[in-house]
């Protein structure tokens, strides 16, 4: 029988030493690099890592924790092992959503943390960390135009996180005294459009208001909410007597980068308040978690363009930051740099415009008597969550440091031109119709059709005329058999792997369009993978006829 001492002996060594020792320190990092080339070893033309895995989950269902223990070198090359089959987001071959490659210190801003395992509750269990989170709220707030003296902001564990904080300070303001009370009597209600985020729904249903209180308003071909039929529709719930806990402008919806009109949102707003006399302001939140990084364009020479952008991205870039220099007319902000500030998952941040709206959220000090005894930082007074890792903050700082204005203009710009080239030679396709010509973000939508069909009419008449509900059926069926055969023929190494979108809108008669997907993200990008998007859909096409 093995003396537990002897078990402790063997184990210390699979922790990091908290003293200094070279040769254990060399054998810590010799561990991470083994890792790291058996990782490069998997790695080959095609987008993914290794061979295409066949995932088995009821295989995973009889896994059970060993009786016994194991090795560093062991696990290390099962945890690599699982790696198998996973796409690489920075390969060129890669276009399949808005997923961004993560740069070097945005990954070291993952693995340090890891390793002391700071938590951002509060000042003394994160300490220098906890600055980054500072720091990385104030460089962003400032980036879109929030004042960092006045402005705040807190990581969270994602999108729909950013949207729990919005929501939840909304109906704060629209109903005094929930956190403490909850909610009686006639639930608030959230106003986006129909082409926002899934999220809202999520996070509406998870604070106790439920789908049936999300209002959803029509948007306009270009995925712009109608801030015609949003006035009317606010107008109408306030003559009701309902409160409205927060409106949600979506800045760059996920499958078209559609960006809402938030400079006239906030003014129907505004207006709305005075006009009813309203005893509250109705929340406005800017779900920018995709759009916010245009936001380095804010302060950009359009008319010297010192980085020679070509003239179709020049004007992209501009049509985007007529949107997004909006950003501070809102009250609260969602970003995630690991959308599109090249930074590792999960880092994204909430921010609000006045610091004070935090202590909306604020709990009671004799709730948490272990908790806050030092320090000036203690964000865990106010957040959703108690643990919060400090890889996010870290990990966007690093990107962020790197990149600075001028790279992640260059990376945006660089990835806009690669999608507008694409857009053009799909548009020169007879069999291809391109769903977002005016599109100024990095994602394609583009339907496709068989032979003889007319690529000019067959959209709009899909779209318009319930007629056309049987073509429409049968080429999203088509479409869909595509999508497959690329994917198929992707991960054997050849094509592109895109993706696809089951509704990229509903038609004039309620029925949803279904679209392939092209969103570039790598930096490695270039022409000649731009052409094997057209390459590999004529493949798909002639393969689908057969």
């Amino acid at each position: 029988m093995t003396r537990y001492r002897d078990n402790l002996d063997v184990l210390r060594r699979a922790f990091p030493q908290p003293v200094s020792d070279q040769e254990h320190d060399a054998w810590f990092v010799f561990s991470v690099l083994r890792a790291l080339d058996r990782v490069d070893s998997m790695k080959s033309q095609r987008p993914v890592l290794g061979e295409p895995q066949v995932i088995d989950f009821s295989k995973a269902m009889n896994s059970r924790v060993p009786e016994g223990m194991s090795t560093v070198e062991l696990v290390s090359r099962d945890l690599v092992d699982h790696l198998a089959g996973m796409f690489i987001w920075g390969h060129p071959r890669a276009q399949v959503n808005v997923i961004n490659p993560p740069c070097i210190p945005g990954i070291l801003g993952t693995l340090l943390p890891a390793i002391y395992n700071p938590n951002l509750c509060s000042e003394e269990a994160s300490r220098g960390v906890a600055l980054a989170e500072a720091e990385v709220v104030s460089m962003t707030a400032e980036l879109m135009g929030y004042d960092p003296q006045r402005s705040g902001g807190v990581f969270t564990f994602g999108g729909t996180g950013t949207l729990l904080y919005a929501i939840r300070i909304g109906i704060e303001k629209a109903i005094p005294g929930a956190m403490q009370n909850g909610i009686s009597g006639e639930q608030p209600v959230v106003v986006c459009s129909d082409q926002a985020h899934y999220a809202n729904k999520t996070a509406a249903s998870w604070l106790g208001l439920g789908h049936r209180h999300v209002v959803t308003i029509p948007t306009a071909p270009n995925n712009e909410i109608r801030t015609c039929l949003l006035e009317s529709e606010l107008r109408r719930l306030l003559k009701e007597g309902r409160r409205i806990a927060c409106i949600v402008a979506t800045m760059g919806t996920t499958d078209a980068f559609g960006l809402d009109h938030l400079e006239k949102i906030r003014e129907i707003r505004d207006d709305l308040v005075r006009e009813f006399s309203l005893d509250y302001v109705p929340h406005l939140h800017a779900d920018a978690v995709i759009g916010w990084a245009w936001s380095v364009f804010r302060d950009y020479d359009f008319a010297k363009n010192e980085l020679e952008f070509p003239d179709r991205t020049l004007r992209a870039l501009a049509g985007a930051n007529r949107r997004i220099r909006h950003l501070n007319l809102a009250d609260s902000i969602g970003v995630d740099y690991h959308k599109t500030g090249f930074a590792p998952y999960v880092s994204s941040a909430f921010f609000v415009k006045e610091g004070k709206d935090l202590g909306m959220l604020a709990r009671d000090q004799s709730t948490t008597p272990y908790l806050f005894q030092s320090g000036d930082y203690n964000p865990g007074r106010y957040t959703l969550e108690t643990s919060r890792s400090g890889c996010g903050p870290m990990s966007a700082m690093g990107a962020l440091e790197l990149l600075g204005k001028t790279g992640l203009r260059t990376l945006l710009g660089h990835l806009v031109t690669m999608a507008e080239t694409l857009r053009n030679r799909l548009t020169a396709q007879p069999a291809i119709s391109v769903m977002n010509p005016e599109n100024f973000g990095p994602v394609t939508l583009f339907r496709v059709y068989p032979d003889g069909v007319d690529t000019f009419e067959m959209p709009k008449l899909e779209q318009t005329n319930a007629a056309y509900l049987e073509q429409l059926h049968r080429f999203n069926d088509y479409n869909r058999r595509v999508f497959q055969a690329m994917h198929s023929e992707a991960l054997k190494g050849e094509g592109v792997v895109i993706s696809m979108t089951d509704r990229f809108r509903e038609t004039d008669y309620g029925q949803p369009v279904v679209a392939l997907k092209s969103y570039i993200m790598s930096p490695f990008s270039d022409q000649q993978y731009v052409q094997a998007v057209v390459d590999s859909v004529e493949r798909a096409r002639r393969q689908v006829a057969e």
